[in-house]
């Protein structure tokens, strides 16, 4: 076998060395062509060839139309053999059964065994008994933990033993306990609790809503719909109510800022709207009779040219009856005296007439066969309304306000005129859609608002704002005061320092002309004068300040003022 090998190989050598490289580049194709065939082949046949949604046919073309539909919108691969539809694997059919229970899809008459996909048992095999109701919790689990929301199930299935007649026959029970997966919950009573009591009810045969019980981890009843009725009960209730009062509260805003718009919002402040709301349903059915139209209204004509008629005549038939004679009265058989009596035999030559009609018509009338379903609708409406009055002010003369006796401002009030409150009571009536036989009922009336303290706060700032007054004419005055004494004391003292420093100057004007004529007196009498240091400096500062005097006065004055504080000094 070795040396078999051994030759091959060493003849392929020789042949690949031989071939040009179009001849290999064709060989190795033709072995990745068959591989890759080989993997395709081998693949296909170790893939399942799909797992059938439902064991039996379904027959019903509106019922498979409608699964194949929910399939489509869920995504799911499907394919339809023989009447059956196969999808992938396992675990997408439990998922789909799931969906199809909780919308009600499954075909009529599918059996719990045909839902679970577990092939049928005998009843009579008591060696199989268990494995089967083991089948069917295994099977039950496996669908309720294929829901998003369920982490872990356990179903327990109380198969009661058969009993000889009906009447002592047990139920058979169920009860679930759930584990919910992390940031999942199912509340009590919502759709995903019905889910699961669904997938119970098509999984376990002779099973009841009534011996269902679902519960979570932590015990808590998941599926008692009788209790939370009473909840929805008394939840409706609620919602009425509210119903209710958001149709008050916006009957009273619409109505309460229309009046505010034209009797100012101080003055409308109170609006009670009550409403009777009925939230019961009724329904009634009503044969109504209208008049035949025989001519409808001209839209181009203002006045009614509609006629109509009770009815109209379809069919008649007229019968007249005339009779002229004796009449026939036997009197027995031939020759035998007659039994009439004298007063009819009296009478037997008198000749009668008379005559009779009768009249048959058919008539048709409009005919109107009404049913109705009256729902929740609003009732009674009762609105009140209080319309103050106006209040204003009595002025004097000085239009001031007038004070009264006891320190108030004299308040005048004007009640609101009767036309208005007519008017106002119209406008609440076409603004609530009034209706008489409903019972509606509009009040609008005009008593006075309690405004004691708004005008107490008003006199108060009126009176403070008059003491401001008072006192900053006061405060102004005294001011004023003020500034006119010390514009005299300003003057005073101005035209006192003006006369002391005349009286200086004079001072001065004559010392310089005595110095002067001492000087002049001096010259004359040839008498030798000399004058010191502080002489000279002052005959100095005097020409400078006689100089300073010319161009600045008030300078001047002041420095012949500290001059003359030096010679003192």
């Amino acid at each position: 076998m070795n040396e078999w090998f051994k030759k091959t190989a060493a003849k392929f050598k020789e042949l690949w060395s031989k071939w040009s490289i179009v001849q290999k580049l064709v060989l190795i194709g033709i072995v990745v062509a068959v591989g890759v065939v080989v993997f395709f082949l081998v693949n296909t046949s170790r893939s399942p060839a799909g797992v059938p949604l439902l064991n039996t046919e379904i027959t019903n073309q509106d019922e498979r139309d409608a699964i194949l539909f929910r399939l489509d919108s869920a995504g799911v691969k499907y394919s339809v053999v023989n009447g059956k539809i196969i999808v992938p694997d396992e675990q997408t059919r439990v998922r789909m059964m799931n969906v199809l229970a909780d919308e009600d899809l499954l075909p009529k008459g599918t059996s719990q065994w045909a839902f679970l996909n577990v092939g049928q048992y005998s009843m009579t095999d008591f060696e199989r008994e268990n494995n089967k109701n083991l089948a069917i919790k295994r099977s039950v689990e496996r669908h309720i933990e294929a829901l998003a929301d369920v982490a872990n199930a356990d179903v327990e299935i109380g198969f009661p033993p058969d009993s000889l007649f009906t009447e002592t026959q047990k139920p058979v029970s169920a009860n679930v306990i759930l584990t919910f997966k992390p940031g999942c919950d199912m509340a009590p009573g919502s759709k995903k609790v019905q889910t699961v009591q669904k997938i119970l009810l098509h999984s376990i045969v002779g099973l009841t809503e009534d011996y269902i019980t679902i519960a979570s981890i932590d015990g808590v009843v998941l599926n008692d719909f009788k209790g939370l009725a009473a909840l929805d009960k008394l939840s409706l209730a609620e919602r009425e109510q509210k119903l209710r009062n958001n149709h008050e509260m916006t009957v009273r805003a619409k109505v309460l800022k229309a009046l505010q718009s034209i009797f100012k919002a101080d003055r409308v402040r109170d609006l009670q709207v009550t409403i009777e709301w009925n939230m019961s349903e009724a329904v009634s059915d009503k044969t109504i009779y209208t008049p035949v139209e025989v001519s409808p209204q001209d839209p181009e004509k203002p006045y009614n040219t509609r006629e109509t008629r009770d009815y109209l005549p379809l069919s008649s038939q007229t019968i007249t009856n005339k009779f002229t004679g004796t009449g026939f009265n036997p009197n027995g058989p031939a020759g035998a005296a007659g039994n009439n009596p004298p007063t009819y035999s009296d009478m037997s030559n008198v000749i009668g007439e008379y005559e009779q009609t009768g009249v048959t018509q058919n008539n048709v009338i409009n005919t109107e066969q009404r049913h109705e379903i009256i729902h929740s609708q609003p009732g009674r409406i009762t609105v009140a309304v209080n319309i103050d009055g106006k209040w204003r002010a009595s002025y004097d003369k000085n239009h001031r306000y007038v004070i009264t006796e006891d320190g108030h401002i004299d308040w005048k009030y004007t009640p609101v005129p009767a036309e208005e409150l007519e008017q106002a009571v119209q406008y609440v009536q076409s603004a609530i859609g009034y209706d008489k036989l409903r019972g509606d009922r509009v009040e609008v009336t005009s008593i006075q608002h309690d405004r004691d303290d708004e005008f107490d706060k008003l006199e108060e700032e009126y009176f403070a704002k008059q003491n401001r007054k008072k006192m900053i004419m006061i405060v102004l005055g005294g001011i004023l005061v003020i500034l006119i004494a010390f514009i005299v004391f300003r003057f005073i003292s101005r035209e006192i320092e003006r006369r002391k420093r005349l009286r200086e100057e004079e001072i001065l004007r004559r010392q310089q002309a005595e110095r002067e004529k001492a000087l002049w007196e001096a010259k004359d009498s040839d008498m030798q004068v000399t004058m010191s240091v502080e002489e000279r400096k002052r005959a100095e500062l005097q020409e400078n300040a006689i100089a300073m005097a010319k161009e600045h006065p008030d300078e001047v004055a002041m420095l012949i003022r500290t001059w003359l504080m030096d010679d003192n000094n």
